[in-house]
C-alpha cells in the first residue's frame, strides 16, 4: 500500500492511497487510519479484487451472514467512513462489485484481496466522529458529538 497527501488546506486532507496485488483491504485501510492519524474521514475506491468476503448483519444473531466470492470481481462502488472507537480509528466500509457475467453482489466488506490494483481516495473532515457500542445490536455506531 502506497498514499500521497494531495491536499491540505484548512483542516482538511486528501489522500490518494494505492493498494497492490494480493493486499487485504480493511488491514490496509485500517493501517493507514493509524499512521495518518484519522478522526474523521470519508473514502470511494474503485479498482479489483482476487476474492472478497461480504456481509449481511443479522439483527436477531447480531451477526454478520458471510457471502464468500471466491472469484475475480470488479469494484464497481466502494464507499465507507473511519471514526473513532475506543481511542482508534475504525474503518466501515460497504462495498459492490461486479462478476465476470455482469452480476453485482454488494454488502459490508469483511474481507478483500486486491488484484491487481485498488485506487482510494481518502477525506479527512476537520473534526472529530466517535462510534460507540449499540447494547441492542452490538454494533460500534457513529455518535456525532
Amino acid at each position: 500500500m502506497r498514499s500521497k497527501l494531495i491536499h491540505d488546506q484548512q483542516g482538511e486532507r486528501t489522500f490518494a492511497v494505492v493498494f497492490d496485488r494480493g493486499e487485504e483491504v480493511l488491514a490496509g485501510l485500517r493501517e493507514f487510519g493509524r499512521e495518518a492519524n484519522l478522526t474523521a474521514a470519508r473514502f470511494t475506491a474503485i479498482g479489483a479484487f482476487s476474492d472478497v468476503l461480504l456481509g449481511f448483519f443479522d439483527p436477531e444473531r447480531k451477526e454478520y451472514d458471510q457471502i464468500p466470492l471466491r472469484e475475480q470481481a470488479e469494484v464497481l462502488s466502494l464507499i465507507g467512513n473511519v471514526a473513532q472507537h475506543q481511542g482508534k480509528p475504525k474503518v466501515h466500509v460497504h462495498v459492490v462489485v461486479g462478476k465476470r457475467d455482469g452480476t453485482a453482489h454488494g454488502g459490508h466488506l469483511l474481507e478483500a484481496h486486491v488484484r491487481p490494483t485498488l485506487e482510494v481516495m481518502v477525506v479527512e473532515a476537520p473534526g472529530h466522529l466517535q462510534r460507540t457500542t449499540d447494547e441492542e445490536t452490538g454494533l460500534a455506531l457513529l455518535s456525532p458529538k
